[in-house]
Protein backbone atom coordinates (compact mmCIF):
# COMPACT_ATOMS: atom_id res chain seq x y z
CA UNK A 1 0.00 0.00 0.00
CA UNK A 2 1.15 3.20 -0.85
CA UNK A 3 2.26 6.10 1.62
CA UNK A 4 -0.36 8.32 -0.29
CA UNK A 5 -3.13 5.85 0.02
CA UNK A 6 -2.27 5.45 3.22
CA UNK A 7 -2.63 8.50 4.18
CA UNK A 8 -5.82 9.30 2.51
CA UNK A 9 -7.29 6.24 4.39
CA UNK A 10 -6.96 7.57 7.34
CA UNK A 11 -7.97 11.93 6.56
CA UNK A 12 -10.47 13.48 7.95
CA UNK A 13 -11.58 13.62 4.25
CA UNK A 14 -15.22 13.53 2.16
CA UNK A 15 -13.17 11.99 -0.74
CA UNK A 16 -14.46 8.86 -2.46
CA UNK A 17 -11.50 6.30 -3.08
CA UNK A 18 -14.22 3.55 -3.87
CA UNK A 19 -16.69 5.09 -6.21
CA UNK A 20 -19.01 2.31 -6.08
CA UNK A 21 -21.74 4.32 -7.03
CA UNK A 22 -20.74 5.26 -10.01
CA UNK A 23 -19.92 1.68 -10.50
CA UNK A 24 -23.19 0.74 -10.32
CA UNK A 25 -25.15 3.65 -12.35
CA UNK A 26 -21.93 2.80 -15.27
CA UNK A 27 -23.27 -1.42 -15.01
CA UNK A 28 -27.55 0.06 -15.04
CA UNK A 29 -26.86 1.93 -18.21
CA UNK A 30 -25.03 -0.89 -19.54
CA UNK A 31 -27.79 -3.50 -19.43
CA UNK A 32 -29.94 -0.52 -20.37
CA UNK A 33 -27.85 -0.24 -23.78
CA UNK A 34 -27.56 -3.96 -24.25
CA UNK A 35 -30.59 -5.52 -22.82
CA UNK A 36 -33.47 -3.31 -23.09
CA UNK A 37 -35.13 -5.87 -25.19
CA UNK A 38 -35.00 -8.38 -22.89
CA UNK A 39 -36.49 -5.87 -19.95
CA UNK A 40 -39.19 -4.49 -21.94
CA UNK A 41 -40.32 -8.49 -22.70
CA UNK A 42 -39.88 -9.17 -18.80
CA UNK A 43 -41.57 -5.84 -18.26
CA UNK A 44 -44.81 -6.50 -20.47
CA UNK A 45 -45.69 -10.18 -19.32
CA UNK A 46 -45.25 -9.19 -15.59
CA UNK A 47 -47.51 -6.05 -16.65
CA UNK A 48 -50.34 -8.42 -18.05
CA UNK A 49 -50.09 -11.04 -15.24
CA UNK A 50 -50.77 -7.67 -12.62
CA UNK A 51 -52.98 -7.02 -14.94
CA UNK A 52 -55.28 -9.71 -15.05
CA UNK A 53 -55.42 -10.47 -11.10
CA UNK A 54 -56.35 -6.61 -11.10
CA UNK A 55 -58.91 -6.94 -13.18
CA UNK A 56 -60.16 -10.26 -11.29
CA UNK A 57 -60.24 -8.32 -8.04
CA UNK A 58 -61.83 -5.49 -9.41
CA UNK A 59 -65.01 -7.59 -11.04
CA UNK A 60 -65.70 -9.44 -8.13
CA UNK A 61 -68.78 -7.54 -6.13
CA UNK A 62 -67.97 -5.87 -3.24
CA UNK A 63 -70.80 -7.90 -1.28
CA UNK A 64 -68.80 -11.04 -2.85
CA UNK A 65 -65.42 -11.14 -1.78
CA UNK A 66 -67.03 -9.72 1.98
CA UNK A 67 -69.07 -13.30 2.50
CA UNK A 68 -66.23 -14.90 1.11
CA UNK A 69 -63.94 -13.54 4.03
CA UNK A 70 -65.64 -13.59 6.27
CA UNK A 71 -66.64 -16.82 5.72
CA UNK A 72 -63.33 -18.23 5.32
CA UNK A 73 -62.09 -16.49 8.15
CA UNK A 74 -65.31 -17.89 10.38
CA UNK A 75 -63.98 -20.95 9.12
CA UNK A 76 -60.32 -21.07 10.46
CA UNK A 77 -60.30 -18.51 13.00
CA UNK A 78 -63.76 -18.31 14.58
CA UNK A 79 -66.66 -16.28 14.60
CA UNK A 80 -64.78 -13.22 16.36
CA UNK A 81 -62.86 -13.00 13.45
CA UNK A 82 -65.33 -13.60 10.75
CA UNK A 83 -66.94 -10.91 12.37
CA UNK A 84 -63.97 -8.27 12.80
CA UNK A 85 -63.02 -8.85 8.87
CA UNK A 86 -66.56 -7.92 8.17
CA UNK A 87 -66.58 -4.70 9.94
CA UNK A 88 -63.08 -4.17 9.06
CA UNK A 89 -64.53 -4.58 5.19
CA UNK A 90 -66.96 -2.23 5.78
CA UNK A 91 -65.71 0.34 7.19
CA UNK A 92 -62.77 0.16 3.85
CA UNK A 93 -66.30 0.02 1.60
CA UNK A 94 -67.94 2.99 3.19
CA UNK A 95 -64.89 5.36 3.72
CA UNK A 96 -64.85 5.44 -0.51
CA UNK A 97 -60.95 3.42 -0.40
CA UNK A 98 -62.68 -0.16 -2.04
CA UNK A 99 -61.06 -0.09 -5.23
CA UNK A 100 -57.91 0.96 -4.13
CA UNK A 101 -57.60 -1.26 -1.52
CA UNK A 102 -58.74 -3.68 -4.38
CA UNK A 103 -55.55 -2.29 -6.05
CA UNK A 104 -53.21 -2.52 -3.84
CA UNK A 105 -54.52 -6.14 -2.89
CA UNK A 106 -54.04 -6.91 -6.91
CA UNK A 107 -50.15 -5.96 -6.42
CA UNK A 108 -49.77 -7.89 -3.41
CA UNK A 109 -51.01 -10.90 -4.72
CA UNK A 110 -48.65 -10.74 -7.49
CA UNK A 111 -45.75 -9.87 -6.08
CA UNK A 112 -46.42 -13.19 -3.32
CA UNK A 113 -46.60 -15.09 -6.18
CA UNK A 114 -43.93 -14.27 -8.08
CA UNK A 115 -41.78 -14.56 -4.81
CA UNK A 116 -43.30 -18.19 -4.23
CA UNK A 117 -42.52 -18.74 -7.72
CA UNK A 118 -38.89 -18.34 -7.54
CA UNK A 119 -38.44 -18.28 -3.75
CA UNK A 120 -39.30 -21.82 -2.93
CA UNK A 121 -36.96 -23.68 -5.33
CA UNK A 122 -34.21 -21.21 -4.02
CA UNK A 123 -35.60 -22.47 -0.65
CA UNK A 124 -35.00 -26.50 -2.13
CA UNK A 125 -31.82 -25.84 -3.23
CA UNK A 126 -30.34 -24.30 0.13
CA UNK A 127 -31.85 -27.43 1.56
CA UNK A 128 -30.30 -29.72 -0.37
CA UNK A 129 -27.09 -28.22 -1.28
CA UNK A 130 -25.05 -26.46 1.66
CA UNK A 131 -22.22 -24.81 -1.18
CA UNK A 132 -25.63 -23.13 -2.69
CA UNK A 133 -26.66 -21.95 0.93
CA UNK A 134 -23.75 -20.51 1.75
CA UNK A 135 -23.84 -18.77 -1.75
CA UNK A 136 -27.03 -17.43 -1.37
CA UNK A 137 -27.63 -16.40 2.58
CA UNK A 138 -25.38 -13.23 1.68
CA UNK A 139 -27.64 -12.53 -1.31
CA UNK A 140 -30.51 -12.65 0.75
CA UNK A 141 -29.13 -10.62 3.83
CA UNK A 142 -28.27 -8.00 1.57
CA UNK A 143 -32.02 -7.81 -0.52
CA UNK A 144 -33.76 -8.32 3.25
CA UNK A 145 -31.52 -5.40 5.13
CA UNK A 146 -31.14 -2.94 1.81
CA UNK A 147 -33.47 0.24 2.75
CA UNK A 148 -36.68 -0.69 0.69
CA UNK A 149 -36.58 3.04 -1.19
CA UNK A 150 -33.32 1.79 -2.81
CA UNK A 151 -35.04 -1.01 -5.22
CA UNK A 152 -37.17 1.57 -6.88
CA UNK A 153 -34.40 3.42 -8.43
CA UNK A 154 -33.11 0.57 -10.39
CA UNK A 155 -36.21 -0.37 -10.90
CA UNK A 156 -37.74 2.70 -12.45
CA UNK A 157 -34.39 3.10 -14.69
CA UNK A 158 -35.08 -0.72 -16.50
CA UNK A 159 -38.84 -0.67 -16.45
CA UNK A 160 -39.98 2.43 -16.58
CA UNK A 161 -42.40 4.01 -14.35
CA UNK A 162 -46.00 2.33 -13.19
CA UNK A 163 -46.92 -1.07 -11.05
CA UNK A 164 -44.07 -3.26 -13.11
CA UNK A 165 -41.22 -1.25 -11.39
CA UNK A 166 -43.13 -1.38 -8.01
CA UNK A 167 -44.05 -5.39 -8.70
CA UNK A 168 -40.59 -6.68 -9.50
CA UNK A 169 -38.84 -4.58 -6.36
CA UNK A 170 -41.31 -5.86 -3.99
CA UNK A 171 -40.42 -9.12 -5.32
CA UNK A 172 -36.60 -8.53 -4.82
CA UNK A 173 -37.77 -6.89 -0.99
CA UNK A 174 -40.35 -9.73 -0.16
CA UNK A 175 -38.84 -12.60 -1.16
CA UNK A 176 -35.61 -13.52 1.60
CA UNK A 177 -38.25 -14.91 4.05
CA UNK A 178 -39.86 -17.80 1.80
CA UNK A 179 -36.82 -19.03 0.95
CA UNK A 180 -35.12 -19.08 4.42
CA UNK A 181 -38.31 -20.68 6.02
CA UNK A 182 -38.55 -23.04 2.90
CA UNK A 183 -34.88 -24.03 3.45
CA UNK A 184 -35.58 -23.90 7.06
CA UNK A 185 -38.41 -26.45 7.18
CA UNK A 186 -36.98 -28.86 4.59
CA UNK A 187 -33.81 -29.22 6.83
CA UNK A 188 -35.83 -29.54 10.12
CA UNK A 189 -37.80 -32.89 8.39
CA UNK A 190 -36.80 -35.63 11.16
CA UNK A 191 -34.23 -38.13 9.23
CA UNK A 192 -36.33 -41.25 10.42
CA UNK A 193 -38.90 -40.27 8.13
CA UNK A 194 -36.75 -39.58 5.21
CA UNK A 195 -35.14 -42.59 5.93
CA UNK A 196 -38.85 -44.24 6.07
CA UNK A 197 -39.68 -42.44 2.91
CA UNK A 198 -36.36 -43.93 1.38
CA UNK A 199 -37.16 -47.57 2.48
CA UNK A 200 -41.01 -47.31 0.33
CA UNK A 201 -38.63 -46.72 -2.71
CA UNK A 202 -39.64 -42.78 -3.11
CA UNK A 203 -37.36 -41.32 -5.78
CA UNK A 204 -35.90 -37.78 -5.00
CA UNK A 205 -38.33 -36.28 -5.94
CA UNK A 206 -41.63 -38.38 -4.39
CA UNK A 207 -39.73 -37.64 -1.20
CA UNK A 208 -40.02 -34.15 -1.57
CA UNK A 209 -43.55 -33.74 -2.62
CA UNK A 210 -44.75 -36.65 -0.22
CA UNK A 211 -42.68 -36.34 2.93
CA UNK A 212 -40.61 -33.06 3.20
CA UNK A 213 -42.83 -30.19 2.09
CA UNK A 214 -45.99 -31.60 3.53
CA UNK A 215 -44.12 -31.36 6.89
CA UNK A 216 -42.19 -28.82 6.48
CA UNK A 217 -45.88 -26.76 5.65
CA UNK A 218 -46.04 -25.07 8.67
CA UNK A 219 -42.92 -23.64 8.79
CA UNK A 220 -43.41 -22.64 5.02
CA UNK A 221 -46.47 -20.74 5.28
CA UNK A 222 -44.83 -18.88 8.16
CA UNK A 223 -42.55 -17.95 5.23
CA UNK A 224 -45.46 -16.98 2.91
CA UNK A 225 -47.10 -15.04 5.95
CA UNK A 226 -44.21 -12.90 6.22
CA UNK A 227 -43.54 -12.19 2.62
CA UNK A 228 -47.16 -11.24 2.16
CA UNK A 229 -46.62 -8.71 5.22
CA UNK A 230 -43.36 -7.76 3.53
CA UNK A 231 -44.81 -7.19 0.27
CA UNK A 232 -47.61 -5.02 1.53
CA UNK A 233 -45.70 -2.78 3.19
CA UNK A 234 -43.47 -2.24 -0.12
CA UNK A 235 -46.40 -2.13 -2.61
CA UNK A 236 -47.46 1.17 -0.81
CA UNK A 237 -43.98 2.59 -0.77
CA UNK A 238 -44.27 1.92 -4.46
CA UNK A 239 -46.68 4.17 -5.37
CA UNK A 240 -43.32 6.32 -5.85
CA UNK A 241 -43.02 5.43 -8.86
CA UNK A 242 -46.76 5.27 -9.58
CA UNK A 243 -47.67 1.76 -8.61
CA UNK A 244 -51.07 2.49 -7.65
CA UNK A 245 -53.36 1.61 -5.09
CA UNK A 246 -53.44 3.14 -1.46
CA UNK A 247 -50.13 3.82 -1.67
CA UNK A 248 -51.28 6.78 -4.52
CA UNK A 249 -53.62 7.95 -1.12
CA UNK A 250 -50.99 7.81 1.36
CA UNK A 251 -48.45 9.74 -0.81
CA UNK A 252 -51.23 12.50 -1.75
CA UNK A 253 -51.77 12.72 1.84
CA UNK A 254 -48.32 13.45 2.58
CA UNK A 255 -47.76 15.87 -0.41
CA UNK A 256 -50.94 17.55 0.68
CA UNK A 257 -50.37 17.26 4.58
CA UNK A 258 -53.72 16.38 4.49
CA UNK A 259 -54.13 14.26 7.84
CA UNK A 260 -57.69 12.93 7.21
CA UNK A 261 -56.47 11.34 4.03
CA UNK A 262 -53.55 9.77 5.64
CA UNK A 263 -55.62 8.37 8.89
CA UNK A 264 -58.27 6.77 6.51
CA UNK A 265 -55.95 5.59 3.98
CA UNK A 266 -53.65 4.66 6.51
CA UNK A 267 -56.18 2.49 8.66
CA UNK A 268 -57.72 0.43 5.14
CA UNK A 269 -53.89 -0.22 5.01
CA UNK A 270 -53.85 -1.79 8.43
CA UNK A 271 -57.26 -3.52 8.44
CA UNK A 272 -56.01 -5.37 5.00
CA UNK A 273 -52.95 -6.40 6.73
CA UNK A 274 -54.07 -7.62 9.88
CA UNK A 275 -56.40 -9.98 8.12
CA UNK A 276 -53.82 -11.03 5.42
CA UNK A 277 -51.75 -11.94 8.36
CA UNK A 278 -54.36 -13.55 10.34
CA UNK A 279 -55.78 -15.72 7.47
CA UNK A 280 -52.21 -16.49 6.14
CA UNK A 281 -51.26 -17.66 9.69
CA UNK A 282 -54.06 -20.13 10.71
CA UNK A 283 -53.06 -22.21 8.08
CA UNK A 284 -49.71 -23.28 8.89
CA UNK A 285 -50.65 -23.27 12.82
CA UNK A 286 -53.77 -24.85 12.50
CA UNK A 287 -51.82 -27.25 10.48
CA UNK A 288 -49.34 -27.67 12.67
CA UNK A 289 -51.44 -27.86 15.90
CA UNK A 290 -53.45 -31.51 13.55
Amino acid sequence: MSADLFKHLFADSDERLLPLGALVNDGVKLLLDRSAGVFDAVGNVVDRFAEQIESMFLAVPSWVLMLLVVAVGTWRLKWRFGLFALASLLVIRLTGFWEQTMVTLALVFSATLLSLILGVPLGILCARSNRFNAVLRPLLDFMQTMPAFVYLIPAAMLFGLGRVPGILATVVFAMPPVVRLTALGIRQVNTEQVEAGQAFGCTSLQLLWKVQLPIALPTLMAGVNQTIMMALSMVIIASMVGAGGLGNDVLSSIQRLDIGLGFESGLSVVLLAIILDRLTESFGSRRLEG
